[in-house]
């Protein structure tokens, strides 16, 4: 019976020791390495006293930055993972929410990390990651071993394994916590679902500091698979991303819409075939039908899925096996994985008829263990079953608006409030407009996103200029929540009830810009 992710590494190491498991395409790590690195990371926390508690990382996407995670694991910690890409602010708030004593970095991010202690922003102790680790060949000693045994001994399945910070609505990120027990059985009913072996080759495009990755990770480590980590600069360069592809003989994608969407409208699909590829998942956006339609002409005996579900319930919860459509239909997001419920409830909390629109709301163990140190933000969003009134039972509302077709599939509508998906991130503009209203001279601000043209847009009323603005959001905000645009404005419209006109002001961001 696993109780714990790290059983799925113990049990892959000795049986393909020298496999390659995560590399960058330049720098790996086999199974055997990952497994002897997450140990040493573990017995290096131990030694220093750290252990059922957060861990902030802050490293490059690297298999170290992996071994590092599964370190924290084995030290009974659980993990937090930055990202020398957000702001040194954003980084801030995290760790003030988290409070954890140590933050790991590498080579790469030292300036970053020698940064927050000099803001003020962190004031625990920073420590490359290779001080945890012994050196090349150095075996555990028996201390260590002894020390890793008591930890084991005294995990279980709902202990946490990392936090994962979302966009907030009132300005501060809010961390998930998943524990062992949601992560396997998203890793079974994922791995499952989509068929996934010790042949796959995966090639991640997400950031290691989302779920997201959970996708490529916990496979490769089950079945003894191999994951390429993407460098992130290769998204901007199509032909080059499909070479990188090729070269590396990847079969297995689990991207952002975005990201497939890039490849496919600016032509590399066809000058340069991904070959290899015989599973594309996607998720995160609604798939252009005509790029969709692109990419399965382009490989048509691949398989292609669609994967749906939010952060607060393990990552993704649904999937749909591609299937043929009608010209006009939207590509549904299929069915709950085994072992997951999905309700969808109308306002008053009765199970929605074929066709009728109704909150997306997810039951079972892929709902994770709530809000970080936010228990009023928890109980807004993981409830009691409407309808189950004998015994607790908690359900998530996702805040998603969606129908089931007449095939009984689900069929994702839109999001019920202003929190938004753009680029591949959930994003809610409470938080751009808090940044915004923050600013030096910045009186009031209102956020819009415009869904057809996929451009977020700030309107304000102050008297700092438009650029200074989004001067001071790009050192508040990561690069995917920064307007396209920010407008001043003389007053800000109001309804008659006196609230922000919001609905004026995204007609006239779909008309004017």
């Amino acid at each position: 019976m696993l109780t714990n992710i790290l059983q799925y590494l113990e049990a892959t190491a000795p049986r393909v020791p020298d496999k390659l498991a995560f590399s960058t395409g330049t720098e790996g790590l086999t199974f055997s390495e990952l497994h002897t690195h997450a140990r040493c990371v573990g017995a290096g926390l131990l030694r220093r006293g750290y252990t059922a508690e957060p861990v902030a990382v802050l490293m490059d996407k690297h298999p170290h930055t992996i071994a590092t995670f599964f370190g924290a694991l084995y030290a009974g910690c659980y993990y937090a993972a930055l990202d020398g890409d957000m702001p040194v602010q954003r980084m801030g708030l995290i760790l003030d929410t988290l409070r954890p004593r140590l933050l790991i970095y590498d080579k790469k991010n030292a300036k970053n990390a020698q940064k927050l202690l000099d803001q003020g922003l962190f004031g625990g102790i920073i420590l490359p990651w290779e001080e945890l680790c012994h050196a090349e060949g150095r075996e555990l000693t028996a201390a260590d071993e002894t020390a890793l045994e008591a930890v084991r001994d005294r995990q279980i399945d709902t202990d946490p394994i990392y936090v994962v910070f979302t966009s907030g609505s009132t300005g501060v990120p809010k961390g998930v916590v998943a524990c062992h027990r949601s992560v396997i059985d998203y890793t079974e009913s994922l791995s499952t679902a989509i068929g996934f072996n010790e042949d796959t080759i995966f090639a991640n495009q997400t950031p290691l500091y989302f779920d997201a990755p959970l996708k490529e990770i916990m496979p490769t480590i089950k079945f003894g698979a191999t994951a390429y980590l993407v460098p992130k600069m290769l998204f901007m360069f199509p032909v080059k991303l499909c070479d990188y592809l090729n070269e590396h003989k990847v079969n297995t994608i689990c991207w952002v819409v975005s990201a497939l969407t890039m490849i496919s409208s600016l032509g590399a699909l066809e000058s340069h075939t991904p070959k290899y590829l015989t599973t594309v998942c996607f998720g995160s956006e609604v798939f252009p039908r005509k790029q969709y339609d692109l990419w399965r002409a382009a490989l048509p005996e691949a398989r292609f899925f669609n994967l749906y579900g939010p952060t607060e319930a393990t990552g993704m919860s649904c999937y749909w096996p591609a299937r043929d459509l009608a010209p006009d239909e939207v590509i549904p997001v299929g069915r709950p994985f085994r072992n997951t419920d999905l309700l969808l409830l109308t306002e008053d909390n009765r199970r929605a008829a074929v066709g009728e629109e109704g909150e997306i709301c997810l039951r079972g163990t892929c709902v994770t263990l709530g809000y970080y140190a936010n228990p009023d933000k928890t109980a807004e969003a993981f409830v009691q079953n409407p309808l189950n009134p004998h015994y607790p039972e908690i359900i998530y509302r996702t805040g998603d608006i969606g129908r089931f077709n007449e095939r009984g599939e689900l069929v994702f509508v839109c999001r019920r409030d202003a929190q938004i998906k753009h680029m591949g991130h959930r994003i809610e503009l409470g938080e751009i407009e808090a940044a915004a209203a923050s600013a030096e001279g910045v009186r009031a601000a209102c956020c819009v996103y415009d869904a057809s043209g996929k451009r977020i847009g700030l309107y304000y009323v102050g008297d700092t200029e438009p650029a200074a603005l989004t001067k001071t959001l790009r050192a508040a905000l990561p690069s995917y929540m920064i307007p396209a645009f920010c407008e001043k404005l003389a007053v800000m419209p109001l309804t008659p009830n006196g609230k922000v006109d919001r609905k004026g002001l995204r007609e006239r961001a779909e008309a004017i810009y």
